[in-house]
């Protein structure tokens, strides 16, 4: 992948021309917001893909419990007041689980977006990563259905692209801190993941759920020593845990 700056420039841009089509960008998003306003530089990294841009992302990768959850997000419409309205648009992972949760009532209900799950029988049948690139791809086409562009860029999260796409494609390593369409997809993958392991949490109260979102703490393993594993385990994540076990009762 191109390395860029932080305004999704071409590193060979010179300043003057770096900051004419920031300028740009600015007057086209119609917002008093200036140039150095992080959510105008997410903005701006999409707009200079010159295409409509679906970003996708996921949460719960590196998890041990459960479905990982992938989202892709379209800004099909933007205007002054719902670029403010989402100023604080950041990595879902650097913001409190309220300005999630605020961020995403409005995401989900102006733009146009898809959540899928890849449960746990799918992570553990073809592994974390491919089961993460899957469901993502389901909500790449299921938001392109809806959006009816016909030049389109999908921006993923991360150093992967996805299998089998049919749209063009790019791999942004951290993507979900460049892109705003990333970032919402961020947010809206990690609040529906956090809101499915609270539920979780509900059945299987002794493993810390709702806290830990599945994540093997020292608290969680500790937990699976004692009570076990669940049907919700990725067994998988578990075999160095167990083997570590095993080692040690022999002395």
């Amino acid at each position: 992948m191109e390395f860029r700056n932080k305004f999704g420039h071409e590193p060979l841009c010179d300043d003057k021309l770096i900051e004419s089509r920031n300028k740009r960008a600015s007057k086209r998003l119609k917002t008093e917001l200036t140039v150095d306003s992080p959510i105008i530089q997410l903005f701006t990294f999409d707009y200079n893909q010159k295409r409509t841009v679906i970003g996708t992302d996921e949460a719960g990768r590196g998890s041990g419990v459960g479905a990982v959850y992938a989202a892709a997000v379209c800004f099909h419409k933007r205007s002054k007041d719902l670029i403010e309205k989402i100023s604080d648009l950041n990595d879902s992972k650097k913001l409190t689980p309220k300005k999630r949760e605020e961020l995403y009532k409005i995401i989900k209900y102006e733009t146009i977006n898809c959540i899928v799950p890849a449960d746990v029988d799918i992570i553990e049948r073809d592994n974390i990563l491919y089961a993460s690139l899957g469901a993502m791809k389901e909500a790449v086409e299921t938001v392109e259905a809806n959006a009816e562009y016909k030049k389109l860029m999908v921006l993923v999260d991360g150093n992967f692209q996805i299998p089998g796409l049919k749209f063009s494609q790019k791999y942004v390593i951290k993507g979900d801190a460049r892109s705003a369409s990333i970032a919402a997809a961020s947010i809206l993958a990690k609040v529906e993941r956090d809101r499915y392991m609270v539920k979780l949490s509900e059945e299987y109260p002794e493993y810390g759920w709702d806290k830990n979102m599945g994540y093997l703490t020292k608290e969680h393993l500790e937990a699976i020593d004692k009570y076990g594993l669940t049907p919700y385990h990725r067994k998988s994540f578990l075999t160095k845990h167990f083997a570590k076990n095993e080692q040690l009762s022999l002395f």
